[in-house]
Parts: C-alpha cells; sequence; structure tokens
C-alpha cells in the first residue's frame, strides 16, 4: 500500500455487481480499505456479511477488518432484490465458510469510531442502501467532519426506475438513510441509473473476463453469467448494468465519467413516488447543489479497466 493511496470505507450488499466493485477495489493500490460493511440490501444481513467474506477471501484480502452493520433500513421495512441476485445474492458460484471472520463490533460502531480516531479524511464508498452511512451520522454527527466525500451507487433522473416506475432500488430501499446522507453536508458522487445502465456486461465482454484465466476472473465471469439472465431480459439488452463497480472506476479513474453539479432531493413521503431522486439537472429550482450527479461514462474505457484490474491477479 503506497503512501499516497486514498483511505476508504466500503459499504456493501453484495450482490454480483458488488463482487465486482469489490474484485476492483481490493486490487488497487490506489486505495486503502480500512473496513468493509455489510448492510440488508439485495439480500438480508445474514447473507450480505457471508458474501463479504467469502468475496476477500477469493481475493486473499483476509487483511481486512468486515463487519455486520443494520439488518433493516432506519423506518420502513427490508425489501430485497432475490428475483435479481438470486437466494444467496451471489449466485453463480459456489458458497463456502470461509476462514475469515466477521468482527464484533457492530458495522455502524466500527464507522463511528474510525471516523471519530482518525487524523486524515476518510471516503465512504456505498454500494447498498444507506442504512449505515446514516445511522452512523445520527449517531455521531461530529464524523461529517472527517468524511472526505461519499462515493454512492444509487438514484436515476433520465433513467426512472429499477423497482418501481420512478425509484431505484438503493434509494427506494432506504429514502430515508439517502436523505440524511445529502443532508450532510459533505461532496457526493453519485452513480445512478442514468450511467449504470450504460456500463452493459455482454456475452463478448464476459468472454473477455473469462480470458483472463486467473481464478478472481473465473468467478467473475461466472457472477456475470447468473446476473445478465435477469436484466437481460428486463431491458432488453445484451447484458446486465454493472451498477456498483462505478463507484470504484470513478476513484481509480475520473476520467472516464462525466458528472454535473446539481441539487437533489430525495421522496420519503410519497407511496407512489417513495425513493425518488429529484435531480434538478437543468437547475430550475435554483437550489444550491448538493450532488455531483453521474450522467455519461466512457463505456469501453471502463472494460479495460476492469479487466487489467481483474489480470493483476493472475500473479498471485
Amino acid at each position: 500500500m503506497s503512501d499516497s493511496a486514498l483511505p476508504i470505507i466500503i459499504d456493501c450488499d453484495p450482490g454480483q455487481d458488488d463482487a465486482l466493485m469489490l474484485f476492483m477495489a481490493l486490487k488497487a493500490p490506489e486505495l486503502e480499505v480500512l473496513g468493509i460493511v455489510a448492510v440488508a440490501g439485495n439480500v438480508p444481513l445474514a447473507a450480505t456479511a457471508l458474501n463479504i467474506r467469502i468475496l476477500t477471501d477469493i481475493c486473499q484480502r483476509t487483511d481486512i477488518p468486515l463487519f455486520a452493520g443494520c439488518d433493516k433500513p432506519l423506518i420502513q421495512a427490508l425489501v430485497t432484490a432475490e428475483n435479481v441476485h438470486g437466494k444467496t445474492g451471489i449466485d453463480g458460484i459456489e458458497l463456502y465458510e470461509p476462514k475469515v471472520q466477521l468482527q464484533t463490533q457492530h458495522g455502524v460502531d466500527f464507522i463511528v469510531e474510525t471516523l471519530l480516531n482518525t487524523s486524515q479524511k476518510i471516503t465512504i464508498v456505498a454500494t447498498g442502501p444507506l442504512t449505515n452511512i446514516a445511522a452512523a451520522i445520527t449517531k455521531a454527527p461530529q464524523i461529517t467532519h472527517n468524511i472526505k466525500q461519499f462515493i454512492i451507487m444509487g438514484g436515476a433522473m433520465f433513467e426512472g426506475g429499477n423497482i418501481t416506475p420512478s425509484a431505484e432500488f438503493n434509494a427506494y430501499v432506504d429514502p430515508h438513510a439517502f436523505d440524511i446522507v445529502l443532508k450532510a453536508g459533505r461532496p457526493i458522487f453519485a452513480f445512478g441509473l442514468d450511467v449504470t445502465h450504460q456500463v452493459l456486461s455482454s456475452p463478448q465482454r464476459i468472454a473477455a473476463i473469462r480470458n483472463i484465466d486467473n481464478q478472481v476472473a473465473k468467478i467473475a465471469a461466472d457472477l456475470l453469467e447468473y446476473f445478465d439472465r435477469y436484466d437481460s431480459q428486463k431491458y432488453g439488452t445484451e447484458g446486465a448494468p454493472l451498477h456498483d463497480p462505478c463507484t470504484i472506476a470513478f476513484l481509480l479513474q475520473p476520467e472516464l465519467f462525466q458528472l454535473k453539479a446539481c441539487a437533489c432531493q430525495i421522496e420519503t413521503n410519497s407511496e407512489l413516488t417513495l425513493g425518488h431522486t429529484a435531480v434538478d439537472f437543468w437547475q430550475v429550482t435554483g437550489k444550491d447543489a448538493n450532488i455531483h450527479w453521474a450522467h455519461t461514462v466512457d463505456v469501453e474505457g471502463f472494460f479495460t479497466l476492469l479487466n487489467e484490474r481483474l489480470a493483476l491477479y493472475a500473479h498471485d
């Protein structure tokens, strides 16, 4: 790990696309992963907590502390997505009991303690519902002073929604948590459906990943082949959107993305549009910008970066 590595905490709910995000992050010398926290989202917490253990073990990064966070959203009942990700969340590979164990500390307490006791600004990468992050901010609001930025996968504007007509899944599952993060006063870089729906894991791209010929790349290809079947049918596309890896791709190669500073609010009350992210892309409200909204991505550049990082595992 280089002295100039960016310190990050990863909060996620694996998920095949979270797995690809972790594969990228855990082989990036530019990043110092201080800990990984599981949250309930794509599947319940028991599954996401097991999945972070398996995925870090696959990457041979058993040095990173792992935590279980919140098992349900702040206010409403948990909604999960087994129909997309399978019962385990990472269907497509065999589950096993890895040696690496979860820390006994609650994930929210880890986030609070790490941010209170740091001399550096820490980046939060969140690719699931924002429950843990919002719970940490609510418990100790002063932690925001030590948050450099939030890099989140969530929300949608041009693309509408993927769980309701107007809401993206992570935003819908815990809109109250999303609202707390929006109001935390720190820079937010958001990778919602507008940009992630451009990054499709087509059969040709999966074949290229499989051709990298190491264990991690093979597992990545197996996960993507499973993941593709649902979204390809749903969207009529050749391949499923790789939502979560956009967060790490941005940290490693920000020039791949075009973002625009916007004002954003999230709907927390309406039964019809719960979780809708109202992104003021054209500055019609006159409100101050509180989010950097990703809207365009260099797709070929993204997959070149992904494949380069997966290829690094060949030397283990």
